[in-house]
């Protein structure tokens, strides 16, 4: 099971006990907003696309959405999202639960500047009633991120 990885991922660095998981569904933003009781833009998203035939996920705020040409102008292509099967084999985790933690080996990890500007965020853990909440400084650190983007709209208004 995903959030196994997710857990065994954390402990290495003494923080699987900060993984939690709930009686509910956390599949969606609004939905982990609500097990989580707080507010949807500070859950942080992993969103999962096709770039030259590897998984880019692509971490963001939860009120952020894609911009289709900021994106092509960072990754040099269309926004071409991973369907269910694709995530699963190219990322390890299912939809819903989708994270850049205990990921399989070749998926490269962005984070978005949509997130940057809040102290602490909420990403799932591998399952779809899972979450742990990071400040910016850890997720960098635990995600083995690629860069920094600029590849979302519509959460700055």
């Amino acid at each position: 099971m995903a959030i196994e990885a997710v857990k065994e991922y954390f402990a290495q660095f003494g923080l699987a006990d900060r993984v939690r998981e709930f009686d509910v569904s956390s599949a969606t933003v609004e939905l982990a907003a609500q097990a989580l009781g707080c507010q949807p833009c500070r859950i942080a998203k992993t969103l999962s696309f096709l770039v030259d035939g590897r998984a880019v996920l692509i971490v963001a705020a939860g009120d952020a959405k894609i911009d289709n040409p900021k994106y092509k102008a960072q990754f040099g292509t269309k926004a071409k999202m991973l369907t269910p099967d694709e995530v699963v084999e190219l990322v390890g985790h299912a939809v819903g639960g989708v994270c850049p933690f205990g990921i399989k080996e070749g998926a490269a990890v962005y984070l978005d500047r949509s997130l940057k500007r809040f102290e602490t965020v909420f990403p799932a853990c591998g399952s779809s009633n899972s979450a742990i909440e990071l400040s910016i400084e850890e997720l960098e650190r635990y995600s083995g991120y690629t860069s920094w983007v600029d590849v979302c709209k519509g959460w700055e208004s």
